[in-house]
């Protein structure tokens, strides 16, 4: 792969970030690996009561995301995620089981719908996480970039909205080889 991205799919900043990464991904001929990383392991799963059912429905999510991954079907899962992003984030709907399920069956993928309550995905999940986590952490959260040749992975890029193409380029083009080079550690900026 030439880019692994990390995500949890309740954050609506991953969701504009992987909006981002889709966009480059042709004009830099990029394939993606999508996995999973967990805000519910990240915050040892301490969740309150009024974000219990997003977050159960991002846990699923995540099964069949690392379920896809084990059969090589990147593109797959993210269709699954496109579906699922347009369905919660884009039409302002917090992430639920109905939602997971329309998503599942929009991008064609009812024969792997078991995966979504199978427990057995839960140590490729949090494998995934540990990976993530290992690579970009600590004190990160959702997503986590990879790529080939890069000591390190990424958290972020953190973005308020999906640029232009132009902009979105310059974005990939700039982060990349900053990646690559071991003496770099962060940037960052406060939000507003």
């Amino acid at each position: 792969m030439d880019v692994t991205f990390f995500f949890d799919p309740i954050c609506p900043w991953t969701w504009r970030t992987s909006r981002w990464l889709v966009a480059v991904a042709d004009p830099r001929d990029l394939r993606i690996e999508w996995r999973a990383f967990s805000l519910a392991i990240l915050n040892g799963g301490d969740v309150p009561p009024e974000y219990a059912e997003a977050m159960t429905a991002s846990g699923r999510t995540l099964r069949l995301v690392e379920a896809l991954r084990a059969e090589g079907r990147h593109a797959d899962a993210g269709r699954f995620y496109a579906e699922l992003g347009a369905r919660t984030h884009d039409a302002g709907n917090p992430p639920s089981d109905k939602l997971v399920s329309a998503a599942v069956e929009a991008a064609g993928l009812d024969t792997m719908a078991t995966a979504l309550d199978d427990e057995g995905w839960d140590a490729a999940v949090h494998a995934s996480h540990a990976l993530a986590f290992g690579s970009a952490g600590p004190d990160i959260g959702s997503p986590v970039l990879m790529v080939p040749d890069a000591e390190r992975g990424l958290h972020g890029p953190i973005l308020t909205e999906v640029p232009e193409i132009g902009d979105a380029l310059t974005i990939w083009d700039s982060i990349v080889p900053l990646m690559r080079l071991s003496a770099f550690h962060e940037i960052k900026r406060g939000r507003r």
